[in-house]
């Protein structure tokens, strides 16, 4: 490089003592840049072809996540490193010698239903190493309170024992109805009291793949709802919107329950998310202990997926179904809060939570997962699908309901994630698919 530059000059040089004009002596093209690792060019590969589909269809999505969350987001996040102020929040929430206690404020907005505000406590290592401590607690009013207790000991390897006690109280629990075909105009409310405790085991198999088997109880206890000036289940019922109440409405029960659940995952637990195939296997049985005679459940179903990552940078499409059942085995029904429900953090989060609730339901769900920041995703959600009686056997395609969401949410944490989401749920297919149901949450999904 040096003896070229010397080469040049001179030449310049010659050209003004000769008169030559020095554009006559420019510089030749550069030359191409060598290839050093002997490698060749990157090949384009079949996500990077792919990744044009989705680019193109989902554009106004993108643009909306690129320019009115990512970019200011991101900004935002640069503003805050140079002031040192993630570094004066941990510091000030988190404490101890290696910072394994600490707290902060949590909250979280569904609209539709009361907000609620609270906090949220950690303690890792607490008494001996492997042993977390988790409290949530969460409120709004006399009426809406609820926490939680957490205990995770952590095993050989990945293997590990949680021990969960959850108590609840609100008034504004939604219901619509029993079967695929009920109507937004129905919305009526109830109130429940739940208690809920439960020990569960969850061992680590090949790859992502994991068994977990739990046992619990929950207490149930219902009473009129109210919200924002919709009915009570019971002045719905007076008014003919149902034919009757729903079972168990006016019991409440005790519920003893055992869980199992074996998911099959080839991806590998180094790569998140990466690609690879999921076939999930759950079943809960349950029985009332409260009441002679009372009523027992079964409810199971199987799930099966694939994910594919487009470009190896955690840009995930996948495309997974699920078939969902609730069988009784003591007595001839289940209370209705035991059925299969849809909506809310279940599949087809475009609608409330228990939007849709009967004895089985079919859902197929296409889903777009990509990075926003190193703590952050976003997440494009679509589904297909609705609740049926017993066994789907009144499954028909024209009573699919389509459900839809955009949203961006919190990775890595299994006690809770910030969300926000905007999501849509239409009529099914044969009432017009019209969209009936909106839904906006924002902040921190705690899973009360």
């Amino acid at each position: 490089m040096l003896a070229h530059r010397r080469s040049t000059a001179v030449a310049i040089t010659c050209a003004l003592v000769l008169g030559v004009p020095t554009h006559a002596l420019a510089d030749p093209e550069k030359r191409p840049l060598p290839d050093y690792g002997g490698r060749g060019p990157e090949p384009t590969t079949a996500g990077d072809v792919a990744l044009w589909v989705p680019r193109i269809l989902l554009s106004p999505l993108y643009l909306t996540s690129e320019y009115l969350i990512r970019r200011p987001l991101g900004a935002l996040v640069a503003g805050a490193e140079r002031a040192h102020l993630p570094s004066i929040l941990y510091d000030f929430f988190a404490f101890g010698p290696e910072h394994k206690a600490g707290f902060a404020p949590i909250a979280f907005v569904d609209f539709g239903f009361n907000p609620d505000f609270g906090v949220y406590l950690f303690w890792d290592d607490a008494g001996f190493e492997g042993n977390d401590l988790r409290l949530h607690a969460a409120a709004w009013s006399a009426d809406w309170l609820a926490g939680s207790f957490t205990e995770r000991i952590r095993l050989h390897h990945d293997d590990q024992l949680t021990l969960k006690f959850t108590a609840m109280r609100r008034p504004d629990y939604v219901f619509y109805g029993i079967g695929p075909n009920t109507l937004e105009s129905n919305q009526s409310r109830y109130g429940e009291d739940l208690i809920n405790g439960r020990a569960r085991v969850e061992f680590s198999l090949w790859r992502s793949s994991r068994l977990t088997a739990g046992v619990g109880f929950r207490s149930v206890n219902l009473y009129h709802g109210r919200f924002d000036g919709d009915p009570s289940v019971e002045q719905a019922v007076a008014a003919g919107v149902f034919p009757s109440a729903p079972y168990g409405l006016d019991r409440g029960y005790t519920g003893e329950y055992n869980d199992l659940r074996l998911a099959l995952d080839t991806r590998r637990p180094d790569v998140s998310p990466g690609t690879g195939v999921r076939v999930e296997f759950d079943a809960e049985e349950g029985s009332d202990i409260r009441r002679s005679p009372g009523s027992g459940w079964l409810r199971y179903g199987v799930s099966a997926g694939g994910f594919l990552d487009l470009n190896d940078h955690g840009r995930v499409v996948s495309l997974t179904a699920s078939a969902l059942f609730a069988d009784p085995i003591v007595g001839a029904a289940i209370p209705f809060t035991e059925l299969i429900s849809l909506g809310g953090e279940a599949p087809m989060r475009g609608f409330y939570p228990g939007r849709l609730v009967d004895r089985s339901a079919a859902v197929a769900s296409l889903n777009y997962r990509w990075p926003i920041a190193p703590w952050l995703d976003g997440a494009i959600r679509t589904a297909v699908g609705n609740v049926f009686g017993v066994h789907l056997e009144d499954f028909q395609p024209r009573l699919l309901r389509f459900s839809g969401a955009l949203g961006i949410e919190t990775v890595g944490s299994p006690d809770g994630s910030f969300e926000a989401l905007v999501g849509f749920g239409t009529e099914t297919f044969d009432h017009g698919t019209q969209v009936d149901s909106i839904r906006v949450t924002l902040g921190t999904n705690r899973g009360f």
